[in-house]
């Protein structure tokens, strides 16, 4: 059978995912970091397939799939989540005839920016990402601690909290604090993680203002964050610990970009602890990331 290149369909996602999983353990135990992933629902790619099909691309040879290239669009910017090929057909050209793909799917969109989270000890792809005009912005840290030792003096939340309700008003401001964090507007994204059972979200208010916000899984995992002024980011990421130790089973987690100081600061304070490093990739112009928190590589 030939190889061939097409959109991907709903029923390839399973497959997608153990291909994810099979390819980040075998490049996290080779670098000793030991298995890292693990199987989970692709709820948010099937998302995105159903908002936009054109983002998604597989590989297959008979039947089976060797690879593939997931992108989402928001506003101006393109943002690659997910790149892939089977270990045992690495090196033969997959990737970046994938890769190729999904830049068709960034030029069809008109965005101004492109960005992606890759590994840090990734030398490989970030060659590739850098022929294709995406260079190395800051360290995004995967930080994580036991939730007693979080809690321990741990200060009360500066900042108050209100639950998204996502009605039109609050939807206005989160489109508004993304503007102002990220330069645009990720209603559609706050629209799926209202929808997520395990994940809350809340406004994060000085007085009456709503000046950011944050998200937190039922496992203890902090973000998507985002606030309107740099100096807000330590004071929305202490409110954030405090909201999640207060509902987390064992541990805490977040990711922060290596410039967001003062919640990194704030983060080894309360004893937590880098368990990964990965690199934010962007265009030119783009990824200077000190008002907001990403959720995961693929969400952002």
């Amino acid at each position: 059978m030939s190889l061939v290149y097409r959109p991907a369909r709903p029923d390839d996602l399973a497959a997608t995912d153990a291909l994810v999983v099979a390819s980040i353990n075998e490049l996290t135990v080779r670098h000793g970091f030991g298995p890292m992933a693990a199987a989970s629902p692709p709820n948010f790619q099937l998302f995105s397939l159903e908002d936009d099909p054109d983002g998604l691309w597989v590989a297959e040879d008979g039947g089976a799939i060797l690879g593939l290239a997931w992108s989402w669009v928001c506003g101006d910017l393109w943002f690659l989540a997910q790149s892939f090929v089977d270990p045992a057909r690495q090196g033969h050209g997959i990737g970046n005839t994938l890769l190729e793909r999904t830049m068709e799917h960034a030029r069809k969109s008109g965005a101004a920016h492109k960005a992606l989270i890759t590994f840090t000890f990734n030398r490989v792809s970030q060659g590739l990402y850098m022929r294709h005009g995406l260079f190395p912005k800051t360290p995004v840290y995967v930080l994580s601690a036991a939730r007693e030792r979080v809690m321990k003096a741990l200060p009360e939340p500066p900042l108050r909290a209100a639950e998204i309700d996502g009605g039109p008003a609050t939807m206005e401001r989160l489109v508004e604090i993304d503007r102002r964090a990220l330069g645009v507007s990720r209603e559609k994204h706050h629209r799926y993680l209202h929808a997520d059972p395990a994940t809350t979200g809340v406004l994060l208010c000085a007085g009456d203002d709503a000046v950011g916000y944050s998200y937190f899984s039922t496992s203890g995992h902090i973000g998507p964050l985002a606030v309107v002024r740099p100096d807000l980011i330590r004071d929305a990421f202490a409110t954030a610990l405090r909201l999640a130790a207060d509902r987390a089973p064992e541990k805490v987690s977040a990711f922060l970009p290596g410039t967001c100081e003062s919640a990194l600061g704030l983060a080894v304070e309360q004893g937590m602890r880098i368990t990964f490093p990965m690199l934010l990739m962007a265009s030119p112009g783009y990824g200077d990331w000190k008002q907001y928190l990403p959720r995961n590589p693929g969400f952002m």
